[in-house]
C-alpha cells in the first residue's frame, strides 16, 4: 500500500447505485437508472430467461427498488453496524483478529522473501507457484489450525446477535471482516507486508504496482443456503480467494478469459479448491463457482484495489468514474490533490 493510503480519502463511481444489480432468479446483471430504461433494455431478455408475467415483472422491479435503496445508504449503514458490533460483540478468539506470521504457511512465507530480493524476477517467482489457469495462480497461505480458529470465531458471529452486511449482491451469506474489526491489524498487514510483493512481480500490467485499498470478505457456500456463485468478474486489479474449510465436496471454481470476452468465445478452466491455500487472479478475470454436493466451505475474499488505474476507468462501468463520498475504502476511488503526490505506476 502506497504511504499515507490510510490517511486518504477514497470514493465510489456513481454507477455504484445503478450498474452490475444481480438478479438471482435470472442469472443476469442489469443497470437501473429509471424504470423507462429498464423496461427497454430489458424487456425482452427477462422474459426470454422466464419473466414472462406481470407479476413476476413487478417483483423484479421492487427487487431491483431495494437494492439501489440498499446500495445508496451501505456506507452509513456499514459505519453504524461496525459501531454497534463492537459494541455488543464479544469474540470467541480474540487473537485472530492480529496477523501473526505463524498463522502463515512456511512456503507462503519463503515466497515473499523472494519477492523481496534484490535479484527477484517473475520468472523466477513463478517457479514457486502453480499456475492453475492463465495468470491465475496458486499458493499456500495459512496454516490448518489457524483456519479451523478463524472459522471457529466466523460461526461464533454468524450465530451471535450482532447486526451483520451482506458481502456482495451475489453472496447472502458471509461476513464483511472491516465491520467485524479485522481490517487494521490483519487485513491491511496482510496485504502490505505480503500480497503486494507478490502482486507487484506478477500483474504489473492491472495495477499490482500501485495497489492503495482493498475489500474484505468471507463468504459460505452451505447445501442449505448458497450452493454456488455465477459467472462474474470481481471489483478489484487483483483478487485472493483463500479456502478456510470445513469439510466440503465438489464446488470447485472455473475461469474463462477477461470480461471483454464474450462467452460463447470463451474456453473455462476448472480449478479446484484446497483448505489453506489461496488463488491469486486478475480481477477483470470472468469466474464463477460451481455447486458444493456436500458439506459447507468458508472463502476469505480480498479485492484489492489501485486507485491509480480506476482513476482513470471504472472497472465496474468502463467509464471515466463520477466521484460520489463513500466510507474508509469505499470503492478505491481517489481525487488528484496536489497535496497528495502519488507514486507513479507504470502499466507494462
Amino acid at each position: 500500500m502506497t504511504d499515507g493510503a490510510s490517511h486518504r480519502h477514497f470514493y465510489l463511481c456513481r454507477c455504484f447505485s445503478t450498474d452490475n444489480i444481480f438478479l438471482e432468479e435470472y442469472h443476469t446483471h442489469v443497470r437501473f437508472v429509471t424504470q423507462q430504461q429498464f423496461t427497454l433494455d430489458y424487456r425482452a431478455l427477462l422474459s426470454r430467461l422466464g419473466c414472462v408475467t406481470e407479476q413476476q415483472f413487478e417483483d423484479v422491479l421492487n427487487k431491483i427498488s431495494q437494492e439501489v435503496d440498499r446500495r445508496r445508504h451501505l456506507g452509513v449503514m456499514s459505519a453504524e453496524r461496525a459501531i454497534a458490533i463492537k459494541d455488543m460483540y464479544q469474540p470467541f478468539h480474540p487473537h485472530v483478529y492480529h496477523l501473526q506470521e505463524s498463522y502463515l504457511s512456511p512456503k507462503f512465507k519463503q515466497i515473499v522473501e523472494y519477492c523481496e530480493n534484490r535479484n527477484t524476477s517473475e520468472e523466477g517467482l513463478l517457479d514457486l507457484l502453480e499456475e492453475e489457469a492463465v495468470r491465475v495462480y496458486r499458493l499456500p497461505v495459512f496454516e490448518k489450525s489457524f483456519c479451523d480458529e478463524l472459522v471457529e470465531e466466523l460461526e461464533h458471529f454468524e450465530k451471535s446477535s450482532a447486526p451483520k452486511g451482506r458481502p456482495t449482491t451475489m453472496n447472502h451469506y458471509g461476513i464483511l471482516l472491516d465491520e467485524l474489526g479485522f481490517d487494521e491489524d490483519f487485513i491491511t498487514p496482510l496485504c502490505e507486508r505480503y500480497l503486494y510483493p507478490l502482486t507487484s512481480l506478477l500483474y504489473p500490467d492491472c495495477g499490482g504496482r500501485c495497489l492503495d485499498s482493498h475489500k474484505a470478505f468471507v463468504v459460505k457456500y452451505d447445501m442449505n443456503e448458497d450452493l454456488d456463485l455465477s459467472y462474474h468478474y470481481d471489483n478489484s486489479e487483483v483478487t485472493l480467494n483463500v479456502s478456510l474449510g470445513k469439510d466440503f465436496t465438489e464446488g470447485n471454481l472455473y475461469f474463462g478469459d477477461m470480461k471483454q470476452v464474450p462467452l460463447n468465445e470463451t474456453e473455462c478452466s476448472e480449478v479446484e479448491h484446497r483448505v489453506t491455500e489461496g488463488l491469486l487472479h486478475r480481477g477483470q478475470h470472468m469466474h464463477g463457482a460451481l455447486p458444493i454436493s456436500s458439506g459447507q466451505r468458508w472463502n476469505l475474499i480480498i479485492w484489492m484495489r489501485a486507485s491509480q488505474v480506476r482513476n482513470n476507468l471504472c472497472p465496474m462501468c468502463n467509464k471515466r468514474p463520477t466521484l460520489v463520498e463513500g466510507e474508509g475504502f469505499a470503492d478505491g476511488f481517489t481525487k488528484p490533490s496536489s497535496a497528495q503526490p502519488s507514486t507513479p505506476c507504470v502499466l507494462t
